[in-house]
């Protein structure tokens, strides 16, 4: 399983909200694909849709895509 634009690997301090939901580790750390994924799963509640960046959105839609079956959060 790879995805397309972001790799295996996604550094939460290049999307804010991510960053946020990231708040316990150091957010220049790559996590895997399917950790961001469960984090933004897990802690939907506390993102600000209204700070999605479009490459943020991106992100989000393709994890969907890949770890959520295409039922999207967003």
């Amino acid at each position: 399983m790879g995805m397309t634009h972001f790799g295996n690997e996604i550094v939460p301090a290049e999307f804010p909200e991510l960053k946020m939901l990231a708040w316990n580790s150091s957010p220049a750390r790559p996590i895997a694909a399917g950790e961001a994924f469960a984090l933004y799963e897990r802690n939907w509640r506390f993102v600000d849709r209204g700070k999605l960046t479009p490459h943020e959105k991106l992100l989000i839609e393709e994890l969907t895509e890949e770890y959520g079956h295409g039922i999207t959060l967003v």
